[in-house]
């Protein structure tokens, strides 16, 4: 008699849905470019002869598709083929991630969340920064300064910084990972820049990462933007009482 040890995969069989077997063959033709961006999808009449379900189960996989930026359906129309990109995933976690923000502790858990991730990528721009590069940073910071007075005006000078530094490591997900994060935690970042002195040490240290960056300098770039992001959550934490 053979031990169940001896088999390697015993998770249970899952029943699947109709709709997500429909899903599934329809995404692999995409993937392998069976149906390029740009192309409109067969109508729902042909799929659902072609795959032998009902209307409801084509519906239910064409609105998956959406959702996961494979597709976009337009009223009267054909669903078409779209172009995904990092943005799309970003949407897709954004009630999840307001969720998560929600529930006790979520905001210690997304500062924590945006500072591994920020640190990384100033680590990332100092190793990688061109001169042009450099002087896009530069142009952010004194934009930076300029505004140290203007509230509403600083937060937007503060947050183009930090998205210049994502931009620098020419990787779109680290783009789209900083724009949910900006989305996020909007809450986080009005509230802690209206503390007493909050716009002076955020552009003092926007000033210390801007020269790590220029001096291709990593460790001293990652050390300065955790050093940043620490005292962004002493000032949120004392403004808000969390």
């Amino acid at each position: 008699m053979i031990s169940g040890a001896s088999i390697p995969d015993q998770r249970p069989i899952r029943r699947r849905k109709l709709y997500e077997e429909v899903v599934e063959r329809l995404e692999a033709a995409i993937n392998d470019g069976h149906y390029a961006p740009g192309d409109q999808l067969p109508a729902e009449r042909e799929l659902m002869e072609a795959y032998g379900v009902g209307r409801t189960a084509i519906r239910e996989a064409l609105f998956a598709l959406q959702r996961m930026g494979l597709i976009v359906i337009s009223s009267g129309e054909r669903a078409r083929v779209s172009q995904p990109s990092a943005g799309t995933m970003i949407d897709e976690l954004s009630g999840v991630a307001r969720h998560l923000l929600a529930r006790p502790g979520g905001a210690h858990h997304f500062q924590q969340a945006r500072t591994m991730f920020e640190v990384g990528v100033a680590r990332l721009a100092a190793e990688t920064a061109t001169p042009e590069d450099v002087a896009k940073l530069e142009a952010a910071l004194a934009a930076n300064k300029a505004a140290l007075e203007q509230g509403r005006g600083f937060e937007r000078t503060d947050v183009a910084f930090h998205f210049v530094l994502a931009e620098i490591t020419r990787n779109p997900i680290f783009t789209a990972l900083h724009t949910g994060l900006t989305e996020w935690l909007t809450e986080q970042r009005t509230t802690s820049l209206k503390a007493r002195g909050a716009a002076q040490a955020a552009f003092t240290a926007h000033e210390r990462i801007c020269r790590a960056v220029a001096a291709r300098d990593p460790q001293a770039a990652g050390e300065a933007m955790y050093a940043h992001l620490a005292e962004v959550g002493d000032f949120y934490w004392k403004a808000s009482d969390v």
